[in-house]
C-alpha cells in the first residue's frame, strides 16, 4: 500500500503524539470503536474519582515531613462536606476559622489546597513544594505551610492575611478533565487580603509531570512572579511573566497549551 493510501489511523497516530486530547478516534459503523468508548469511560471515572476522593491528610503530612520546613498547619473552609463544597463554591472561599494561624510577618506563605482534585495534591504537592523551597527558601522568609481542605482559590486570601504574609502562593488541585485528572495550579497573590478577585492574582496551570509542566519550571516562573510582584507592589493583570524567554522549548510548549 502506497503512502498516499495509508489508513486514517496511521495519519492520526502521528498527530496524537503531540497532544493528550482525543483526536482521530475512528468509527465502527455509526459509533466509535469499542476501545475508544472504554477509554472515555475510564477517563470519566478517573475524573470523578479525582473530584470526590478526599485528601489523605496523614499521607500528605508524612510527605511534607521529609522537607526541611516547619510542621504544616491546617485550615478548613466553611464547606462541611465534599457534596456541599461542590454545590456551594462560596463556602469554599471562606475559612471556618483562622484564629489559630500566627501573624508571622513572613515574606511568603504557601498554601496546599485540595481544590477540585485532591489526588493532584497527593501526587504532586510535596514535589512542587520542594521545588519552590529550593527557589525561594534562601531568599525569603517563609511562614509555616498551610494545608487547606474543601478549598477554593480565594481561601488563600484569608490565610495569607491571617499569617501577615506579603505574598501568598496557593498550590491547588485543578478541575480534572478527560485527559488529565491530577493537575495542579499555582495562584500567586501579592498583599493578600479578603475581598480580592481573580484579576488580582497570577496563575500557573497544568503542573503534572511528566506530561504537563514540571516542578522546576513551575517554581522558576513562580519565583520570577514573586520578584516582579515585590518590585511592582502588586500582582494580577498588571504583572507580566517575563520568565518564558529563558525556558526550554519543551516547557514553553506546555505553557502555551495550558
Amino acid at each position: 500500500m502506497t503512502g498516499a493510501h495509508r489508513p486514517a489511523e496511521d495519519i492520526w497516530s502521528e498527530l496524537r503524539r503531540t497532544t493528550q486530547a482525543r483526536i482521530g478516534l475512528g468509527r465502527a459503523g455509526n459509533s466509535m470503536p469499542s476501545r475508544r468508548v472504554l477509554e472515555f469511560q475510564a477517563a470519566h471515572a478517573a475524573a470523578r474519582d479525582a473530584v470526590y476522593d478526599p485528601l489523605d491528610l496523614d499521607d500528605l503530612r508524612k510527605q511534607l515531613a521529609d522537607l526541611d520546613i516547619a510542621p504544616a498547619l491546617a485550615v478548613e473552609s466553611q464547606a462541611h462536606s465534599r457534596s456541599e463544597y461542590l454545590r456551594r463554591p462560596d463556602l469554599g472561599r471562606r475559612p471556618a476559622d483562622v484564629a489559630h494561624l500566627p501573624d508571622t510577618g513572613a515574606d511568603i506563605a504557601i498554601v496546599l489546597a485540595d481544590g477540585l482534585s485532591p489526588r493532584a495534591l497527593t501526587d504532586h504537592g510535596s514535589g512542587l513544594l520542594a521545588a519552590l523551597l529550593a527557589r525561594l527558601g534562601s531568599r525569603f522568609t517563609l511562614a509555616p505551610p498551610v494545608i487547606a481542605t474543601q478549598a477554593r482559590v480565594a481561601l488563600g486570601d484569608h490565610i495569607g492575611q491571617a499569617l501577615g504574609a506579603q505574598t501568598v502562593i496557593m498550590i491547588i488541585g485543578e478541575r480534572p478533565g478527560l485527559s488529565v485528572a491530577d493537575s495542579l495550579g499555582i495562584y500567586l497573590t501579592h498583599r493578600p487580603r479578603v475581598g480580592l478577585n481573580d484579576a488580582d492574582r497570577n496563575c500557573i496551570s497544568n503542573i503534572h509531570p511528566p506530561d504537563g509542566l514540571d516542578y522546576d519550571t513551575a517554581a522558576a516562573i513562580t519565583a520570577a512572579l514573586v520578584d516582579g510582584a515585590r518590585k511592582l507592589g502588586r500582582s494580577g493583570v498588571a504583572l507580566k511573566d517575563t520568565s518564558r524567554a529563558e525556558l526550554p522549548d519543551s516547557a514553553r510548549e506546555v505553557l502555551d497549551q495550558s
